[in-house]
C-alpha cells in the first residue's frame, strides 16, 4: 500500500516526516489509541470479542504496519482487513464515529499539527471506505448515504 496523493491544502507525507513522523511515532499512536479503545464502552466490547487478550501485541504490530504502509509507504502491511470487518454484524455508524473520535483525540494529543491532520484525513478515508464496503456487503442501498458526522471525544 503506497501513500495516497494529498488533496490540495491537505498535509503531505513529506511535511509530516519533516515534523517527525516515523515508525516510532506511529507505534506510539497505535498503542495509545488501543489503550483508549479497549476502555471505551461502545467499541471496546467489539474489539474484546475478537482480539484475545494474548493477541493484542500481534494485533497492534499489524495495525502499526498498516499505518506505516499508509503514511510512509513502507509496504510492511499485507493483510486483508475488509473481510474481517464485514463479518462484524454489530458494526454501525456509531462505532465508526467513536473510532474516529478516539483516533482524532489520540493523534491530536501525540502528533505535531500537520502530522495529526494527515493521520485524521487518512483515518476518515479508511472509515468511509470500510463503512461503504460493509454496507454493500450487507446489501444496503447506498444512494444518497450521507458521510459520517463527527463525534466529539470526551
Amino acid at each position: 500500500m503506497s501513500p495516497a496523493p494529498a488533496q490540495p491544502g491537505a498535509p503531505t507525507t513529506e511535511e509530516a516526516i519533516a515534523e517527525g513522523l516515523n515508525e516510532a511515532l506511529i507505534r506510539r499512536v497505535v498503542h495509545r489509541f488501543y489503550d483508549l479503545v479497549r476502555a471505551d464502552p461502545l467499541i471496546g466490547p467489539v474489539f474484546h470479542a475478537r482480539v484475545a487478550e494474548g493477541h493484542w501485541p500481534e494485533h497492534m504490530d499489524k495495525i502499526t504496519a498498516f499505518w506505516s504502509s499508509a503514511l510512509l509507504g513502507t509496504r510492511s502491511y499485507s493483510g486483508k482487513p475488509m473481510p474481517k470487518h464485514q463479518a462484524i454484524d454489530e458494526l454501525e455508524d456509531a462505532h465508526f464515529r467513536r473510532w474516529l473520535a478516539i483516533f482524532r483525540h489520540t493523534v491530536t494529543e501525540l502528533c505535531p499539527e500537520r502530522t495529526a491532520a494527515l493521520f485524521i484525513a487518512r483515518s476518515e478515508r479508511v472509515a468511509e471506505a470500510f463503512r461503504m464496503n460493509i454496507a454493500m456487503h450487507r446489501g444496503d442501498i447506498l444512494t444518497f448515504r450521507p458521510p459520517l458526522t463527527r463525534e466529539e471525544y470526551p
